[in-house]
This record gives C-alpha cells, structure tokens and sequence, in this order.
C-alpha cells in the first residue's frame, strides 16, 4: 500500500553525500539505505525484530560504532532480538510514525521504540520529498504549544495503535524533554529521564567527580557517550524484564 510519502512497503532512503552521512570516520557502519543497522536485503530470519525509531540522538550522531545509546541497548538478548536503528537526523515525530508503518513489511517489527524528538518538529509535504521542519521555521510560524502536545500525541496514537494490530511491544523515551499527558499514563514510558539530561548524574555510591558541562559527541554538538551510555542503562532497567 502507498499514498504520498506514505507506504507500509518500505523505508526512504537518505542522502549520503550530505551531513553527517558523509562523515564515514564517524559513522562506518550505515548501510545502503543511510540507516545504522544491517542491510535487511534479504532480511535475515531466527529473531524477533526490535526497531528504533527517532531523530539524529538516536542515530548518534557524532559518535563511533559502541558509543550511542542503541548500540548499547542492542547488546540486550541478543539471543532472541535483532536490533534496528532507523533513527535519521532531524526526523520530526512525524517521521517517526511513517517510518514505523514503512518498516511494517520490511522488516515486521515486534517490538517498538520510539525516542520522541522535540515535538515542535513537524513533516512538510511541500513536494516530492517530505521535509523535516524544525520548531523555529517560518513554515511553523502558526504552531503553538498547544498544537505541539496535540500532534504529539497524534503520533502517539498510531504508534500505540500499530503495537495494539500487529501484536508489538511499544516503548517511549524522549531525547531532550519529557512530556506529561494524562493520556500517556499506563504506556511504556521513560518519563523524566532524557538523553540531555541523565548524566552527569549523581549516587552516593559511584559519583564522587563533579562536572561543569555536558558530555559532547565528535561534532561538538550532540550529547557524547557518557549520555548515551546512561540513556541506555536507564532504559534497561525500567524494561529490560519486558524486552524479550
């Protein structure tokens, strides 16, 4: 099936000559499709198959091979899941979901994780290609936060909604902000822990070392593995016991 920029038949494929898929020093591992994970021609078979979906924090931009958080979180029994990194840099949560039902064919996903970018982002379909469009673009100059949590919660519901028809496990976190919604509660959520701010983070056990500034990636721009790192430990333990 295929309306517009909408298939469920099939992933969109990036280009690899811009920023930052042109950075291979960085990023040695990404595949034909511009995505970090395995090719899926032809798609390998004998697991249950764990997709994640989100912005360039999930597609760890700046970051080595072993140093983003699903990297980290793809070492998790593995004896039963196949991990797959479908995060893309300045996807808006809008990406997200078409990338869900793109992958439902591809790849049948059974498992869902989705790291909500800022849910000020939008997806413009202005032409032949669908746009990614940040918070502070003219082309959202009509938005407000109001409208930000209502299309937020738009994408939520056909994440949900795509767990609850092809019997897949949903799980939400968040890359920079949290968001609270009575309609959330009773999902898989990570609330209140970001990938901006988990670390440093402090216990009277392990944290004696005090720091001054985020831990930042090779571009000097994104959060670095010692983020990364938490995000992933973090998520563990509030769903490890659930990713089977």
């Amino acid at each position: 099936m295929k309306f517009g920029h909408f298939t469920d038949r099939g992933l969109d494929r990036q280009d690899l000559d811009a920023e930052p898929w042109n950075k291979k020093e960085w990023h040695p591992d990404i595949n034909s499709y511009g995505y970090r994970c395995p090719e899926w021609h032809v798609m390998p078979s004998g697991k249950k198959n764990v997709i994640v979906l989100g912005c360039s924090h999930t597609f760890g931009q700046g970051l080595p091979p072993g140093e983003h958080w699903v990297d980290v979180i793809s070492r998790h029994n593995t004896e039963r899941l196949r991990y797959w990194n479908l995060g893309v840099p300045g996807a808006s949560g809008d990406c997200c979901v078409r990338r869900l039902w793109g992958a439902q064919r591809l790849i049948d996903p059974r498992i869902v994780i989705v790291c909500w970018p800022e849910i000020s982002r939008r997806s413009w379909y202005g032409g032949d290609k669908s746009e990614s469009i940040m918070g502070y673009d003219q082309k959202n100059r009509y938005q407000n936060a109001k409208s930000d949590l209502y299309n937020f919660l738009h994408n939520v519901f056909w994440v949900e909604k795509y767990g609850e028809l092809f019997d897949a496990k949903i799980f939400h976190c968040f890359a920079l902000e949290s968001v609270e919604h009575p309609d959330l509660e009773g999902l898989n959520i990570l609330s209140g822990q970001t990938i901006k701010n988990c670390w440093p983070h402090w216990d009277r056990f392990t944290q004696r070392q005090k720091y001054h500034s985020p831990s930042f990636a090779l571009d000097n721009e994104h959060y670095g593995s010692q983020h990364h790192k938490r995000f992933a430990e973090l998520l563990i333990q509030a769903f490890g016991n659930k990713l089977k």
